[in-house]
């Protein structure tokens, strides 16, 4: 039962009660004007205790964690009353409506690939994400309300984040000398900022190697062409003998044919890099792949090494005929051209049961020193390039045995020692070698002009 209705009654009487007390103290004075003041101020002070006790009330009830409602009052008060818990409960919708967006705002953030920093009007981190944690080397709630270039001390950021001039970022270097990054810093709010960071170091490192790469290509046809305009002028401005004529055209055919090998390699790289995995339905017997190489390899030595090859390999793996023919006679190619007279070149096949099986070429040739292995594989990197032009090479073989494997969903491995030898391994998964079946397999048609270069 609700006692809300008492409150007024009580107020009334409290009020005749205060009104009854003044006028008997009137009385007792004896006087009829002061039997009215008093009468009157009885009133006042008793509404005024009851206004008291209802502000009373509302204070404490704003102080507190306002987890009940301010309830009823008399008169004005419960106007006052309703409209302050109305305006409250709108304040702390809105307050937590900015909080959940600014909740998600930070998240969203957190997830961006690049790093954020928020400074405040002292250089002193309010809050960064994860990336910029790690670009800066920074602890996200250790370093928080830290000053930044307390914590970065890479001059180039320091100068340019009190520099205070922004329109352009700058690249400093990361948190070890090999990472670089690209900063940017913006102004926002009261003398706020906010610093940008992202990791630059594969977009340098991509960039060195096309520019890398047009010089090298610029390089390995200018130098035949040279050669070519040399001769077409000795051809044409002097009087030659038959024999000198022939060994001109020799030398210019032999000019024409590294330019034509060289462009038809470019072309293979193009093609592997743009055309999509090959599919696990079109089977390639090993041996009969093994026996073309074997003839090809025999070619190029000339008689000056001993070639081993298995005799008989009942495998066959799944992908592009052509391209694993091209991969296998480049590794074989490049023993050939390494390996001094003398030396043995070995083709064998190792089933390691564990998921993967590897096609292996070894030599006992001058072998590669350990700095070298990492880059082999780098477009028209060479460990010695008087040596390389010299056997006839392009610098792309590698290149090109690499995006093989990775089309087909190997990968390269390399041992070598200088004076040892080298063993170059091609890795296949599971999923692309099978024992040879009678089945014939299907035909592949693709276009199967290997580049054993």
């Amino acid at each position: 039962m609700s006692w809300t209705w008492l409150r007024p009654l009580l107020a009334w009487v409290a009020c005749a009660g205060g009104a009854a007390i003044g006028y008997g103290l009137g009385a007792w004075v004896g006087h009829p004007v002061w039997m009215a003041a008093a009468g009157v101020s009885g009133v006042v002070l008793m509404l005024g205790t009851h206004d008291a006790v209802h502000a009373h009330r509302f204070i404490r009830w704003l102080r507190g964690p306002r987890t009940v409602a301010l309830g009823d009052a008399p008169g004005l008060w419960s106007e006052v009353f309703f409209r302050a818990e109305r305006k409250l409960k709108a304040l702390e919708h809105d307050l937590l409506q900015e909080r959940e967006q600014r909740s998600q705002f930070l998240s969203a953030i957190e997830a961006s690939p690049n790093g954020v920093l928020l400074l405040d009007e002292s250089d002193q981190i309010e809050w960064c994400n994860r990336v910029a944690a790690e670009h800066f080397g920074l602890d996200v709630q250790r370093d928080i309300l830290q000053r930044i270039t307390n914590l970065v001390r890479v001059p180039a950021f320091v100068a340019y984040l009190q520099g205070g001039t922004w329109t352009e970022p700058v690249v400093v270097e990361g948190r070890d000398a090999a990472s670089s990054l690209s900063v940017l810093v913006r102004r926002y709010g009261q003398d706020r900022k906010i610093v940008l960071s992202m990791d630059i170091t594969e977009r340098q490192r991509g960039e060195a190697m096309r520019r890398d790469f047009v010089a090298n290509v610029s390089h390995e046809i200018r130098t035949p062409l040279t050669v070519l305009a040399g001769f077409i002028e000795t051809m044409e401005n002097l009087p030659l003998t038959e024999t000198e004529r022939q060994r001109v055209l020799l030398l210019m055919r032999q000019q024409t044919d590294r330019m034509h090998v060289l462009v038809a390699d470019l072309l293979t790289l193009a093609q592997l890099e743009g055309s999509p995995r090959p599919s696990l339905d079109r089977w390639n017997r090993l041996s009969p792949l093994l026996q073309r190489i074997e003839a090809d390899g025999c070619t190029l030595s000339a008689g000056r090494h001993t070639l081993a090859f298995p005799a008989d390999l009942p495998v066959e793996v799944a992908g592009v005929e052509a391209e694993i023919l091209s991969a296998v006679g480049n590794l074989v190619n490049n023993a050939v051209r390494y390996t001094p007279a003398g030396g043995r070149i070995e083709v064998s096949w190792v089933d390691h049961g564990a998921g993967y099986a590897a096609l292996e070429v070894r030599d006992n040739g001058i072998g590669i020193a350990r700095e070298h292995l990492p880059r082999l594989t780098e477009r028209f990197y060479r460990v010695d390039g008087s040596r390389s032009r010299e056997t006839g090479g392009t610098g792309l073989g590698l290149a090109i045995v690499k995006h093989v494997m990775q089309r087909h969903g190997g990968e390269l491995e390399v041992e070598s020692e200088p004076g040892k030898g080298s063993c170059f391994r091609l890795v296949f998964p599971s999923a692309r070698v099978r024992p040879t079946t009678a089945v014939q397999a299907v035909p592949n048609t693709f276009d199967d002009r290997a580049i054993t270069r």
